[in-house]
């Protein structure tokens, strides 16, 4: 990886950091209807996905899907404006944080349900491989999502048929509060079993960017051009709570001493470090790209709080029932 590379993939990573750290400090003033599954300390994977695929490429995602939107392309001020439940939202107002979708960029949507978004992928995929466009579909999912019947019957039929989907297993060990070992069989990792069903898997070393982004470039690039489908799995780690914007920690589901030692391990401050070392001025450049994610952050809320709700009386009147006195 060579330091233009770094630097785009620090930027991705502070930026989706910046962004989510963000939405925790406003949360609390309850602008922001919705529930938020907040992606910090798992930027690392979208990141360097945003490195290595194109604008044709089409992406699924679950409840954390913040950081696969904002690595896909889309827009920042849509995103807010959702989030805020305005009618310039990427999903009009009516989504919310887990139901995001912006074609523009094919990010073809978000679900709250764990698992339910792998088959529509691998639906969009057997798509791409009829039109013929070159497209890969990324599937976005969290190590929860493999104790789900629907994972196994679209890894099979994606194997089978020979389609170009990318199943990018975010594993930070927890289904909510469930440690990984109190519901998968111990000392196997998920890579392996992925592997066992038929497709080609991977795993990514978190603390190794460089080695990440070579091997991830290379699945990426192989399952475009033989519609073979591939796994992935990187180890990650969620710093704030399951589902809203503070910790959780008090609640004592991960000891102490694994919560210090994930957060010794945080991409974003590793590939920091490392180009401290290597960007001579680096104080003012890291100034200067702080100052730039923030104005964009700021304009972003901005547009959200002044963009309008959405107008009841454009809904499809078939969408409620008739009101019975």
């Amino acid at each position: 990886m060579n330091q233009d590379e770094k630097v785009k993939l620090y930027s991705a990573m502070l930026r989706i950091r910046l962004i989510e750290e963000a939405i925790a400090n406003e949360y609390p003033k309850g602008e922001m209807r919705c529930p938020v599954h907040l992606s910090v300390g798992q930027e690392l994977l979208p990141s360097l996905v945003s490195l290595v695929v194109s604008n044709k490429d089409l992406a699924v995602s679950t409840h954390r899907s913040h950081a696969h939107y904002l690595a896909k392309g889309g827009s920042l001020p849509k995103f807010v404006s959702e989030l805020f439940g305005k009618a310039t939202g990427c999903s009009k107002g009516r989504g919310g944080s887990m139901h995001l979708i912006d074609l523009d960029v094919n990010f073809m949507g978000s679900t709250a349900i764990v698992g339910n978004s792998i088959p529509v992928g691998v639906g969009l995929g057997y798509g791409a491989k009829l039109r013929g466009d070159g497209a890969v579909v990324l599937i976005y999912i969290g190590d929860g999502a493999v104790e789900e019947g629907a994972f196994y019957e679209s890894v099979n039929f994606a194997a089978v048929r020979k389609i170009p989907a990318i199943f990018l297993c975010e594993n930070n060990n927890f289904s909510v509060y469930s440690h990984i070992s109190e519901r998968q069989p111990q000392n196997r990792r998920i890579f392996t079993m992925a592997e066992g069903l038929g497709i080609t898997s991977k795993y990514l070393d978190s603390s190794n960017p460089e080695k990440s982004l070579i091997e991830l470039r290379d699945v990426i690039e192989t399952t475009r051009s033989t519609h073979s489908p591939a796994f992935i799995e990187i180890d990650t780690f969620r710093f704030l709570e399951h589902c809203g914007p503070a910790s959780d920690d008090h609640l004592d589901y991960r000891d102490s001493n694994y919560i210090d030692d994930a957060k010794s391990k945080d991409p974003l401050a590793l590939l920091e470090h490392e180009l401290t070392r290597e960007i001579q001025d680096w104080g003012n450049f890291f100034l200067g790209l702080r100052k730039a994610i923030d104005v964009e952050i700021g304009q972003a809320f901005d547009f959200a709080r002044n963009s309008p709700y959405p107008d009841p009386s454009l809904e499809n009147p078939s969408a409620y029932a008739e009101a019975r006195l």
